[in-house]
């Protein structure tokens, strides 16, 4: 980042209300705050009363803000961090204020239940979203205009982000905070909440049946240990099961259920974290980064980074070198 470009925070508004789970509340504002002290800086969080405070919570105790939706007006990123369980109307200053930050170019982000006013202010229209899973049926059915997704961890439709559950919120916020300030950044946060540094969006939000503990979930570990450090090989299911002392339908199974995406999906995921760790870390020529990172050829990871990442490699060195 330009020394200009880092002078200037991240204005982040967090919607709270009244009877607001604290722990909802608590997500972004760890992995800014995270981000401000070691991942990378620059933003100022600020948590904006919905209602008159003290706010009571659902866990029995209160707090209070400084601010109110007022603050809104000078925010880059807008997180509604969840809403209530019966999933009400959203009162009229809120879903006003929601819409004003959104006309004036700031991105909205709806966790978990923070979907549903979203919806309400008319912002996901036409954009695919999501939300927990046992309320995206709800959603569906009261707001039509949205295509509800609720197979996924988050959906990142440009200016408006949306995500199921709690650990879901996290890796929200982590692709987002990935977005603004680099992988380097997101993985530093990850790594000081001791949380997983990068899930893609289009993983599964839970495991329909958890796999029991065994002595074979400690050689499945070990062989994904083994291909995220060589992840410039090439690399077969058959030859990964063979590792694992698992047959190919077992190991597929087993990787489904313990990682709710194919190995597919996740092979690319993680080629495209080193290749992006490597872009902003080092000096490496787009040629090597896509050998070192598994694309075998520059044409092939450019294309991969403009299908999921909109950007070029070259442009997104640019982007987050320091």
């Amino acid at each position: 980042m330009t020394a200009t470009a880092a002078a200037k925070p991240t204005n982040i508004a967090v919607i709270a209300f009244d009877g607001i789970t604290p722990f909802h509340l608590s997500v972004p504002c760890l992995v800014f705050d995270a981000g401000r002290d070691g991942g990378g800086g620059g933003f100022a969080v600020r948590v904006c009363a919905a209602d008159g405070t003290p706010l009571r919570t659902s866990a029995g105790f209160a707090i209070a803000t400084d601010f109110d939706l007022g603050s809104l007006d000078q925010a880059d990123i807008v997180i509604m961090p969840s809403w209530h369980n019966d999933c009400r109307p959203a009162p009229p200053a809120l879903l006003e204020a929601l819409r004003a930050a959104h006309a004036r170019g700031a991105r909205v982000v709806g966790l978990c239940l923070g979907a549903f006013p979203l919806a309400e202010a008319g912002l996901l229209d036409g954009l695919t979203a999501t939300t927990h899973w046992q309320f995206a049926a709800e959603l569906a059915a009261r707001y039509p205009k949205v295509d509800v997704d609720c197979d996924v961890l988050y959906v990142d439709a440009g200016r408006v982000l949306t995500s199921a559950g709690v650990a879901a919120g996290l890796d929200c916020c982590l692709h987002l905070l990935r977005g603004l300030r680099g992988a380097d950044a997101a993985n530093r946060v990850a790594r000081q909440l001791v949380i997983a540094p990068h899930r893609q969006g289009g993983q599964a939000q839970f495991i329909e049946r958890p796999l029991p503990v065994s002595g074979s979930d400690g050689r499945f570990a070990g062989v994904l240990e083994w291909v995220t450090q060589h992840l410039e090989q090439a690399h077969s299911i058959d030859a990964l099961a063979e590792r694992a002392a698992m047959s190919r339908r077992n190991f597929t199974r087993h990787f489904r259920q313990a990682t709710g995406t194919s190995f597919k999906q996740w092979l690319l995921g993680q080629r495209l974290a080193h290749a992006q760790w490597m872009l902003e870390s080092g000096d490496a020529s787009v040629e090597v980064v896509a050998q070192q990172a598994g694309f075998g050829s520059a044409l092939s990871l450019r294309q991969h980074f403009r299908t999921v990442l909109q950007t070029s490699p070259s442009a997104y060195r640019a982007s987050y070198r320091r």
